[in-house]
């Protein structure tokens, strides 16, 4: 057992139910299910066929998607949709919305909907 094996770490929900649903499936707890997916993702990331360099052009930019083979494709996906999901965490969009000059609309605490406009002024929407 390493020395991180016990570390508590967060990990996000909807990966933790997949997990939870996947593992049961293939007869693995969640967490073995997550090892199984960071193991199989490690290995596939740190592969540097040609396979792999025709991915990583293709986000670049430099290669179009349609020279993708199918499990080429896959992988830009997949690669595309946890970048996604890593920027969608850690963003504001509220903020850069409102940087840009658009006013957006939220729910507060007690389930209203409230105006949020660029100038930093908000004020509550009526229901109906």
């Amino acid at each position: 057992m390493s020395a991180t094996a016990g570390r508590p770490t967060r990990i996000a929900s909807d990966l933790l139910d997949s997990a939870t649903l996947e593992g049961a499936r293939q007869s693995r707890s969640a967490k073995q299910q997550l090892d199984h997916w960071a193991r199989v993702g490690r290995a596939v990331c740190a592969q540097q066929s040609a396979a792999r360099m025709r991915v990583e052009a293709a986000l670049a930019g430099t290669l179009p998607l349609s020279q993708l083979s199918g499990e080429e494709s896959v992988v830009f996906n997949a690669e595309v949709q946890a970048r996604v999901e890593e920027s969608l965490r850690s963003m504001d969009l509220g903020a850069v919305l409102n940087a840009a000059g658009i006013t957006t609309v939220s729910l507060d605490e007690n389930g209203e909907l409230v105006e949020h406009r660029p100038d930093g002024t908000s004020r509550p929407l009526a229901t109906t």
